[in-house]
This record gives structure tokens, sequence and C-alpha cells, in this order.
């Protein structure tokens, strides 16, 4: 006999078009609920440009190491118009405010050439890992093949000088495809994990947030209430337990950073497991 299947606390639903009349705002992630790193997601779209007809706004919120308009460009390219959103906002610009705390010091950037555009039109001085007095973060060098362990050998002489660390995008992991990989976040554990002191730039820490209701506000003309914003997310760790400690509610959105195979009641159980900063509701998809 088969055992029955657990009743979710967490509903599962095929669209957000029920929820949507409850919110003014959404804060969106990209990666992972836009696109997958290759392509965009048509569902996704379209409830995006729903809720705006519906007169919300939508603030899409991203871990990415790069200025908003660089991340505009690139989704551009995976198919997501500009009509879906109103806005960006970045890691990499909160990274830049956060340089700014670093006028004097000998910097040194930890990421692949893509990520430079975050650096642009500052004034700093580079230096190399030996002569460092802080370090930027922004991922690995190639994230095809690398990994965290790949870099032990050279952050383990930066965290034994108590050289400070800038995490420009705090994801561990992200879906590019069909492939699983790693992200700046997990160099910064691993730099945590040698002793090191990492300050981060995006999700799941507050100063992200404040600059995104700070940005919602704008958009708005009038600041929102805290129980009339939605994050929407596919990363648990970043996404759904960041909205709950900034006080707004979240649903989460399947990705196979952390799903693989169908969303159902026991892979709700098993990632969020009746904690109480979950989301309100999960989807397969974000879809209208």
């Amino acid at each position: 006999m088969t055992a029955p299947r657990p009743k979710p606390s967490i509903p599962l639903l095929s669209s957000i078009a029920g929820l949507a009349p409850g919110y003014d705002g959404w804060l969106c992630d990209v990666w992972g609920v836009l696109h997958n790193g290759v392509r965009a997601f048509s569902s996704s779209i379209d409830a995006c440009r729903r809720f705006r007809d519906s007169g919300g706004q939508v603030l899409l919120l991203s871990n990415a190491p790069r200025p908003a308009a660089s991340v505009r460009d690139q989704i551009a390219a995976f198919g997501v118009p500009d009509d879906a959103y109103d806005a960006i906002l970045t890691s990499g610009d909160l990274t830049r405010k956060l340089i700014g705390a670093w006028p004097d010091r000998r910097l040194f950037h930890l990421g692949p050439a893509r990520d430079k555009p975050m650096l642009d039109g500052l004034d700093l001085r580079f230096a190399a890992a030996d002569e460092a007095d802080a370090v930027v973060c922004s991922g690995l060098y190639n994230d095809d093949v690398e990994t965290p362990a790949d870099y032990t050998p050279l952050l383990e002489p930066l965290a034994r000088r108590g050289v400070p660390m800038i995490c420009a995008n705090p994801d561990l992991t992200v879906e590019r495809g069909s492939r699983i990989i790693y992200c700046a976040g997990a160099l910064a554990a691993e730099y945590e994990r040698l002793g090191g002191v990492v300050t981060y730039a995006g999700k799941p820490h507050r100063p992200i947030y404040d600059l995104a209701f700070e940005r919602l506000a704008e958009l708005r003309g009038a600041p929102l209430a805290r129980e009339r914003i939605l994050a929407i997310g596919d990363g648990v760790r970043t996404d759904i337990r960041g909205a709950a400690a900034a006080g707004i509610d979240s649903v989460f959105i399947a990705s196979a950073v952390h799903v693989t195979g169908a969303l159902d009641a026991i892979a709700v159980e098993r990632l969020f497991n009746g904690s109480a900063t979950g989301p309100i509701a999960a989807l397969p998809a974000l879809a209208w």
C-alpha cells in the first residue's frame, strides 16, 4: 500500500495571478526566474507584463556583480524585453557604493573580465593579491571548470593577513542552461572558512533590500508598505530568507539550483520543513 503524500503547508500554485492583487510591487529575481543563463522564460515575461498592466511595479533585484545597465543588456540578449520590468537593482550597484568606503586602499579584483564594468569610473588603485589591502570578489575566473577548492591557495594568504573582502554576488550557485556553476558567494564562504572577513553586497543581506525599498518608492511615487511588496525568487538562502529578514512576503520559484524533477509537496517540505521564514507559495515557474 502506498503511503499518502504529505499535505503541503506551503501551497503549490501554477499561477501567481491570484496573489497579485495583494501587492503593489514585486522584487523579482532574474537568473533562475526570468532566464536560465541561456534563454528567457516566456511565462515569466508574460506574468511580469500582466502585473505591470494591472498597476504594479516590477523591480528586478539581482545578485549579478555588474551595474544595472550591463545586466539590462545581458538579459535583453537572452530575450527579456524592457517592458517586462520598471527598473533593475544589482549587487554590483551596491558594491560600487561599498567600495567608496575604501578610498585609499589597494584593491585586488577576484573575478572574470566580464565583471570589470562594475568598477568603471571609480577612482581605484589596483594591486596584485600579495600587495592588496582589500578584495572585491565577483566570481571565479573560469566558472565553467573551476570550483572554490581551486582558490584556497590564493585566498589563504589574504585571510591570514586580515584583508577584508566585499562579495559582489552572494549566490553560491546558479543554473546555466542544464548545468550548475559556482558564484562569488561560494568563494566568500571559502574565505570565511579560512578566517577571512566578508561584507556581502546582495541578497539575503539587508542593505540591498533597503536600496530596493527606496527604488520602489521612487517608481511608485510614494513609499510602499512592507505587506504590499512581494519577493519572487528561486534561491532559498538568498531570495526567500532575505525577504523574510526584510519583513516582506516571498514566493518560491523552482529551478535546478534546488529542485531536480517536478516540484511537489515532498520537494517543498524538504526545502522548508515548516520554517517560519518560508514562502507564502511555491510555483514550478513564474506564470500568470
